[in-house]
């Protein structure tokens, strides 16, 4: 017989969404319990160690973290960010742009001048579209009201209709421009005509202000949500994946783990809509709201290379390079083409403050799901060891080849200086992070149809929220964000934004 729980609210998922949630309603002084069906809390800020080294699972660098920035309000409400250990990343380029056929590396810098500043040498003829591009982020940054912490919730279908193409075009005619501003697009995985220039603009407005990575990793923010969760008594737990979810007409009773029933007045989801959707009941399953969510296409997957140094070898670089094989790739990604991927990230964590040397490099390219077909009916995590096989490994090895030979262009002598290689692939963040098939930015967003993928926190079901990427906007500030809105949704949006809003002002 199966032990029974019972709380004011359960949280099924712990990504970033699910413990801002929790938090914030922990805060409120409701009894919270959050489920997680892993050995790690926190999703994409999850990560893991190879030999003795720690490698990030998907939060590589942060934004906005500045004195009085967006995301450093927000945290600061949540009474987390003094517990982060982090440290700011190069000023004078944060992300540099890097073109096979092109010796220069385009720096995009911190600080709106400084921005324009740093790439002006690169571009002298182009100073009024430097300019024209920063007052257009601006420009459309203010028109989420919520992205800066300020009160209103209504949003200008007319700025959400204009898709990257159409306001870079309108900025500059100069591609090779139009390349570099776009160079760090992998942050929310662009199509060139089709996404929306707001969730550009949303997305690298908090890097040109500031860019931070975190010492040791992402999962120091898990560790400081978990810290304030147990703080306000909320409890959580590991090895617990939902498996049914009981209905009593159009509200949930309970969710059930293999061995405990956790009842509650509410409940909220952070996990894949695909996975919570299988769960439902045939009445609410067939519901138009979810087939119509059903339809919605997601962004790729990514393929992962993390490389361990030996000591003392590659000095720390405090920036990432953004590698393209040439300008088309960064406006027509290919996703499929797995054997030579036409761009890649080089990135590194610092393992202490003031690094010397780095411990690691991390590679990231496109990859969609599809390429890696033929195994997807394996499971492999470290609570479930389930080799793919040998030819798995040997297409592993191929990619992984190609990205190394890439990287000899930015350190010429990596091969010699590796201890251990080891790769993720998209099966990989299916399997740990839950996605149907390993998205790591949740829906796609369309110019054409901007508010097919705007969900609402609240379902159908009276007592069922949700919370997560796939509800407003992906990242550490969109799930943030989107975290708030849903508490808003379950406290009442009036009362809840009115303390927000007191407490951390309105700037």
């Amino acid at each position: 017989m199966k032990q029974i729980k019972t709380y004011d609210v359960v949280v099924i998922g712990s990504g970033l969404g699910g413990l801002v949630t929790a938090l914030l309603l922990a805060q409120e002084g409701k009894k919270v319990c959050v489920l997680e069906k892993n050995n790690q809390y926190g999703g994409n800020l999850q990560t893991f160690v190879r030999d003795k080294t720690i490698f990030d699972t998907g939060v590589h660098y942060i934004g906005g973290l500045g004195p009085g920035e967006n995301l450093a309000r927000y945290f600061t409400y949540l009474d987390v960010l003094k517990d982060l250990d982090l440290e700011q990343m190069d000023k004078d380029g944060t992300d540099l742009i890097a073109f096979e056929n092109d010796t220069a590396r385009y720096p995009l810098a911190q600080g709106y001048e400084h921005f324009v500043e740093k790439l002006l040498p690169y571009f002298p003829q182009e100073e009024q579209a430097l300019k024209k591009y920063i007052a257009t982020v601006k420009e459309y940054c203010k028109q989420f009201p919520l992205y800066n912490l300020q009160s209103g919730f209504g949003y200008n279908e007319v700025f959400m209709q204009q898709s990257v193409q159409h306001v870079m075009e309108d900025i500059t005619p100069n591609k090779k421009l139009q390349a570099v501003l776009l160079g760090n697009s992998f942050l929310y995985a662009a199509d060139y005509s089709r996404t929306p220039f707001y969730v550009h603009a949303l997305t690298v407005n908090s890097y040109i202000q500031s860019a931070w990575r975190c010492v040791k990793g992402g999962s120091q923010l898990t560790k400081a949500f978990v810290k304030q969760l147990r703080t306000y008594h909320a409890e959580l737990f590991r090895h617990q994946k939902v498996e049914k979810l009981n209905f009593k007409g159009k509200r949930i009773e309970s969710c059930e783990t293999a061995e405990t029933v956790y009842k509650a007045d509410a409940f909220v989801s952070d996990i894949d809509l695909a996975q919570l959707f299988s769960m439902f009941s045939d009445e609410h399953r067939h519901k138009p709201y979810v087939k119509r969510i059903r339809t919605l296409k997601n962004t790729p997957s990514v393929f992962s290379v993390h490389l361990v140094l030996k000591q003392e070898t590659i000095p720390y670089f405090n920036y990432n390079i953004y590698h393209f094989e040439n300008e088309e790739a960064v406006f027509f990604h290919k996703a499929k083409q797995a054997s030579k991927p036409p761009m890649m990230i080089i990135t590194t964590n610092p393992h202490k403050k003031g690094s010397i040397y780095a411990q690691s490099i991390s590679l990231m390219t496109y990859m969609d799901y599809d390429v890696f077909a033929q195994w997807k009916g394996s499971f492999n995590t470290v609570a479930g060891k389930a080799p793919r096989g040998n030819e798995y490994e040997v297409f592993k090895s191929g990619i992984t080849e190609y990205l190394l030979n890439m990287l000899t262009r930015y350190f010429p002598l990596i091969r010699e200086q590796l201890v251990s290689v080891h790769t993720s692939t998209p099966l990989t963040y299916r399997d740990y992070i839950g996605s149907a098939d390993g998205t790591m930015y949740g829906f796609r967003k369309e110019a054409a149809h901007p508010m097919k993928t705007l969900i609402s926190p609240k379902t159908k079901i009276e007592n069922l929220f949700l919370t997560g990427q796939n509800v407003r906007l992906h990242g550490i500030l969109g799930v943030t964000v989107t975290g708030f809105l849903t508490a808003g949704e379950m406290l009442g949006r009036d009362y809840f934004f009115d303390k927000v809003f007191k407490k951390v002002g309105h700037d």
